[in-house]
């Protein structure tokens, strides 16, 4: 017997609030393959990403690709929730332009401001672990606000 991947929820308990800020993490396939960071596929991708944040489907604090996998700080709108709005944009992604996404997403809300600042730390630090960049400054497929 095969065994079954698991299904992650990405419920939102009706008592978190409005605005709440997600650590995500989407993955392509396979790992170690460069997807995301080549300049005109990261250039669709972040222009993509600010479309959907000025129509409102969600709210990029931070957003940073490495070559098989993104990291983000975001918010989303309550309908159609984080769920259905990443499932959408993967799709989307993957069409336009090529882009071979694994299955699901990896999420973990922010419970307060120092979880925040230890999460951004993480995300820039990143490209540095991977020995892409000898310092945060120097990985040019990053975005924040305020910086």
């Amino acid at each position: 017997m095969l065994l079954e991947r698991k299904k992650l929820p990405h419920g939102v308990p009706m008592w978190v609030k409005e605005g709440a800020i997600y650590f995500i993490t989407i993955c392509t396939q396979p790992r170690g393959k460069n997807q995301l960071c080549q300049p005109p596929t990261a250039a669709w991708l972040h222009e993509s990403f600010m479309f959907r944040e000025q129509r409102g489907d969600w709210w990029v604090h931070l957003l940073l690709f490495m070559p098989d996998h993104l990291h983000a700080l975001m918010s989303f709108a309550p309908e159609p929730g984080m769920r259905h709005t990443l499932a959408h944009w993967k799709h989307y992604a993957a069409h336009e332009v090529g882009i071979q996404w694994q299955r699901d997403f990896f999420d973990h809300r922010l419970r307060d401001g120092d979880s925040h600042v230890e999460k951004a730390h993480y995300i820039r630090m990143n490209p540095v672990r991977a020995g892409l960049a000898a310092k945060p400054e120097d990985w040019p497929y990053v975005w924040a606000k305020n910086g």
